[in-house]
């Protein structure tokens, strides 16, 4: 990035979100003063186990979960393995069977290719062109050897929100554990475990304005499920290490504001996403969004330009350039040493060009309407930048 550039707007929020200040000062307690082992039984483990069962209870309030259903992670992926393998293995006598839909994270798809590895079928339900599975598609998949379903609430490319509560009641009733990545939607929708028949739900921080490595796996009691990491049997036996409990303030801190004033961000966020499709529809043609329009997060927006799809990668540079942070889809595909085109966007019938050619805009908390108005100015003056470039090719 330009170090000239004095204005800088971030446009990310899909792949990390930055700390909220609020955030930061509820962590520092627990920094500097309430620093014990939970394990422990001394004063200062006491003190530090009764902080972690009141942030525990703290957060599985606002999932309407009970406080000993939650088993904290480092993260979102660590939560996706625990469920995935954890179900698989504890319930190999019952059955072997996986489905997942086509456009999961790839923390959850490299786990089912590592489990086909090891003697378990999985299937791939297909989406639509908006990015939804077909809930009778998905029932008629579900067979006697079927132990677990796992659907993402939201999808972290194009922000499609899925019909969780329909998967989660097709599960129940034929008896198969339901898993949900609710990583991108923790936070911006309402969430019922209890209402939305939900076995297993992955969630993390540092999507919420909360701190990097610590996330949680919410499991059902009752839920017949084994552990990846074995030690000292914290986290109920199902995570053995010890507690970063300074992250887990942080995250419990993260998800209470977000709850408080999720209606009227939702709504304020809502507003400056539409801005930003209406505006870039009336001076882009061949402009096009990748997605559901309704049936979508409030922060997200996934487009293409018909036409520079070849040059979405040098666009974002140039934006980057001029201080704005945008994506060309998941954080965690830049790590793809092949650089496939997005496995999101062909499964909604996109070809492999316009597949590498998105932007995605995932708006957030600290994002304002001036930010909107300047990234509309400065992506038009560094398209014609681009296009003069490449006429001059």
């Amino acid at each position: 990035m330009s170090e000239n550039n004095t204005r800088k707007i971030y446009f990310d929020n899909a792949a990390t979100t930055q700390l909220d200040s609020r955030v930061f000062e509820s962590m520092l307690p627990y920094l500097k003063d309430v620093y014990g082992n939970a394990s422990s039984l001394h004063s200062f483990g006491t003190q530090a186990k009764q902080s972690l069962d009141e942030l525990r209870s703290s957060l599985a309030s606002g999932i309407n979960a009970q406080s000993d259903e939650l088993i904290f992670t480092s993260g979102g992926t660590e939560a996706n393995n625990l469920a995935l393998k954890g179900i698989a293995f504890a319930n190999r006598s019952k059955g072997n069977h996986i489905i997942v839909s086509a456009i999961e994270h790839d923390c959850i798809l490299n786990t089912c290719k590592w489990l086909e590895t090891q003697g378990f079928f999985v299937s791939y339900v297909s989406v639509d062109k908006d990015g939804l599975i077909d809930l009778d598609k998905l029932s008629r998949m579900i067979n006697p050897k079927t132990i677990l379903v796992s659907v993402m609430h939201a999808n972290n490319e194009i922000g499609t929100i899925q019909p969780i509560e329909a998967i989660g009641r097709i599960c129940e009733e034929r008896d198969v554990y339901f898993h949900t990545d609710a990583c991108q939607s923790f936070g911006k929708v309402p969430i019922d475990v209890v209402a939305q028949h939900i076995t297993l739900m992955s969630l993390n921080a540092h999507k919420i304005y909360g701190p990097n490595g610590v996330g949680c796996l919410y499991v059902k009691k009752n839920t017949n499920i084994m552990p990846l990491f074995h030690g000292g049997g914290q986290e109920f036996g199902l995570r053995s290490t010890t507690e970063n409990i300074a992250g887990i303030a942080g995250f419990a801190k993260a998800a209470e504001l977000c709850m408080a004033e999720l209606p009227t961000e939702r709504k304020r966020i809502t507003s400056l996403r539409d801005k930003l499709i209406q505006e870039l529809d009336n001076r882009f043609e061949g402009f096009y969004v990748n997605g559901s329009l309704t049936q979508r997060l409030s922060n997200n927006l996934n487009f293409g330009i018909s036409g520079l799809e070849g040059e979405t990668i040098r666009l974002l540079l140039l934006l980057d350039e001029k201080g704005i942070a945008v994506s060309a889809g998941s954080a965690c595909s830049n790590n793809d040493t092949t650089k496939s085109a997005s496995h999101v966007l062909q499964a909604i019938g996109k070809d492999p060009f316009e597949a590498r050619g998105a932007v995605r805009l995932s708006l957030g908390r600290f994002n304002t309407e001036d930010d909107i108005n300047y990234f509309i100015e400065t992506l038009e003056t560094t398209i014609l930048q681009l296009k003069s470039i490449f006429s001059n090719n």
